[in-house]
């Protein structure tokens, strides 16, 4: 079962790039190469975290993105909250039409339980966790 979505995986891949080195400032293209993304989608995406205030982003010679906040401040779930609905229905294994809130399916509490313990893993964890870490998904 997945914790979030493509999107916010990518999203979390970038934000784990600059909180590697917090005092780094990283173009689109440092980025997406270290990561393994297109440079497009990796500017995307920081622009995205840009207008959510989540990074911070300087034009011109020397310029780059560098988290807006410290890494202990930033939670996983922030970052996948700006790409995943909150409040997507379990889905269940029987069909759409089959569990309903007051007739659940037999497997309605487990999934309903995976999905609460993925998103306390999303709220626990932070970038600090990646801080350190200087594994390059990209580089050959």
């Amino acid at each position: 079962m997945q914790l979030y979505g493509k999107t916010s995986a990518h999203a979390i891949a970038v934000m784990s790039y600059l909180a590697a080195d917090p005092d780094r400032r990283a173009g689109a293209e440092a980025v997406a190469k270290a990561r393994g993304l297109s440079r497009p989608l990796a500017a995307k995406l920081l622009t995205r975290l840009a207008t959510a205030g989540l990074v911070s982003g300087q034009p011109g010679p020397g310029g780059g993105y560098t988290l807006a906040r410290a890494p202990e401040e930033v939670r996983l779930s922030e970052i996948a909250a700006l790409f995943e609905s909150q409040d997507s229905p379990v889905l269940c294994p029987f069909g759409f039409t089959c569990c309903e809130k007051d007739k659940p399916c037999a497997l309605h509490d487990q999934i309903a339980a995976l999905r609460q313990s993925g998103r306390r893993f999303l709220e626990k964890t932070r970038l600090s966790a990646f801080t350190g870490q200087t594994l390059e998904c990209g580089a050959k």
